[in-house]
This record gives C-alpha cells, structure tokens and sequence, in this order.
C-alpha cells in the first residue's frame, strides 16, 4: 500500500498542471465556503467565546457535524477504495500515534492561538474577505509559524 501512496505523490509533485487548471473551481468553493463561514457565524468572536465558556452548544454543532462527515467519508472511502477522475487510488496512509505527545502540544498550541486570536486558520480568511483587515496579521503569523515548522521539523522528536 505504501508503495501506492510513493507513487500517487510523485505523479502529484510532477503534474502541476491540471492543478492550476483546476484553480477557479476551488477558487469559487473557497469563496463559497467563507460566505458559509460567516452567515453560520462560526467566524463570530463571541460565538467562540460562548463555547469556550461553555455558554452556547452552537460551535459544537457545528464541530460536531464536521467530525460526523469526516468519519462517514473516511469510512466510505476505506470500504469502497475510489479513485480520482485520473484513475489513481484515493488512499488513507496509516497513522502512527506514538505516545501522542504531539498530537497534545500541537493540539494545546493550536488550541491556545484559537481562543487567543478568536479564530482558527479557516475562518481567518473569512474574516479578512469580511473586511476585518487585522486578520491579515494573523495569517501571515501562521504562514510564518508554518515556515518554522518546516524548517525546525527535522530536528523536533517525532
């Protein structure tokens, strides 16, 4: 299986271009997706807020609705084996979770940056399109974090 998922992505890494082909359509649901964001208030400040206080069951709906669909898709996909419109196996590599420290600190780091910025990277687009410009700092922030990730990732104990 793995030797499948080695070549699904070095044909990804070398076919750029059908993916910039396909830029305006996820384009369109990018910006589909944002508007959903901000009319189901899930980009709202005091949303997050009732929820971190325990106050309101409506962003755990929510979250709790996408956890539902990504379990039902992720067990469709395991039980009838798809594949792309090009043919290729769409496949699930197996997870190693370790002790999980990981998972807790980057789940503590994530979940420390949500309540502090009042968003998480999602909506955070959102937002900015919603004319909050201040996100922008906030992105640029987290590309930054990113970066760094990247570069010190080889060095943290995995």
């Amino acid at each position: 299986m793995s030797d499948a998922i080695a070549e699904v992505e070095a044909r990804s890494a070398t076919q750029g271009e059908p993916a910039r082909r396909g830029f305006p359509a996820y384009l369109l649901l990018g910006v589909a997706f944002g508007i959903l964001l901000v009319k189901s208030e899930v980009v709202s400040w005091w949303r997050i807020q009732e929820m971190f206080r325990f106050q309101s069951f409506h962003m755990y709906g929510i979250i709790g609705s996408a956890v539902a669909v990504a379990a039902l898709s992720v067990a469709v996909l395991r039980r009838f084996h798809p594949r792309t419109l090009r043919g290729e196996p769409i496949l699930i590599p197996p997870k190693s979770m370790g002790k999980g420290v990981r998972y807790l600190a980057g789940g503590t780091i994530f979940g420390l940056g949500w309540g502090l910025l009042g968003a998480c990277p999602g909506p955070m687009f959102a937002l900015l399109g919603n004319g909050m410009t201040v996100m922008a700092v906030a992105i640029v922030s987290a590309v930054a974090g990113t970066w760094l990730y990247g570069v010190l990732r080889p060095r943290l104990p995995h």
